[in-house]
Parts: C-alpha cells; structure tokens; sequence
C-alpha cells in the first residue's frame, strides 16, 4: 500500500477491524518513512451478477435497485430500513451461493417476495402487483386470499408475541 503522503510502500497494520457482514475489513495503517496514519479497506471482489430480464435483455445485478424497489413496497408502513437492508444482503447472498453468473430476475423477484412477506404481508402484496404487474382488481383480491392460506414465517426482527 502507497503512502498518501510520501509515496513510500513501507507500512504496518496498526489495527484491523471487520466493517461490515460482508467480509470488508477496515485497516488502519502508519507509514514507516513519514510516520503518517492512513487508513484502507478491503473486500472480497465479487463476480458480477448479471440479469435476465423478461424480455431477454441482460444487465448487470444491481443491489441498490432491489433494496428501493422494496422501500418503496414498504412506503409508509413500519418497516425499519435496516431489516430491508438486512432483507436485500441475505438475497445477495444467497445469490453469491448459487455461483452463477447469469440468473433470471423472475428468481430475484421471487426472493424479494418472500424476504417482504415476512416482514409485512401490506408490502408484500405491494411488491407482488409491480412484480406480476396486476391489472385488474381480481388479480388483488386472488393475491390476497392466496395470502391468507400461506402460512407467515416470521423473520428474527420481530419476536413472536404468542409463542404457541
């Protein structure tokens, strides 16, 4: 690692600390020549995901276009920003685990369903009619009684109230 003050590549890690559940590390390094403190990260490098749309085109796996598309889902009902997050890495993740490098957004799509029917069968409903885009009434109310009859697996954000 390059000093950014002198130019110098000789340093040494004066403290290491993980930044995130991604794997990132934060180092905090001094510079052996100028005696300058400068700190670096680092990360896994990921192969890129890519898409494939319904109509066929492909484009590069974006997770901040999922993680609004799921906020916007969510508008104004009470669900934390950060249980979205944590909704939109584990669909990352579980993405990395495949080891594809092209997947159909139909399975992205599907994922996001299933992370927000667990947190708010509102947003659920919500993402599905954008997702499956609903036309008509009927296709509300099919969703709606489907919902019904499908059994709600809470996520760890909200505890049981009524353990059975």
């Amino acid at each position: 690692m390059r000093c950014p003050k002198c130019g110098s590549i000789e340093d040494k890690v004066i403290d290491s600390r993980p930044v995130n559940h991604f794997g990132a590390i934060r180092r905090r390094r001094i510079c052996l020549r100028c005696q300058f403190r400068f700190t670096t990260y680092e990360e896994i490098e990921r192969i890129a995901t890519r898409l494939i749309k319904g109509d066929g085109r492909h484009e590069p796996f974006d997770r901040n276009k999922l993680l609004a598309g799921m906020v916007a889902a969510c508008l104004k009902r009470p669900v934390k920003l950060e249980a979205l997050e944590q909704a939109a890495d584990e669909i990352v993740q579980e993405l990395e685990a495949t080891n594809e490098r092209e997947i159909p957004s139909r399975t992205v799509g599907i994922m996001a369903m299933e992370k927000l029917h667990q947190l708010d069968e509102v947003a659920y409903v919500r993402y599905a009619s954008v997702y499956r885009r609903f036309e008509e009434v009927g296709e509300f109310i099919d969703e709606i009684k489907q919902l019904a009859r499908k059994p709600r697996v809470p996520s760890g954000a909200q505890p049981d109230l009524f353990p059975a």
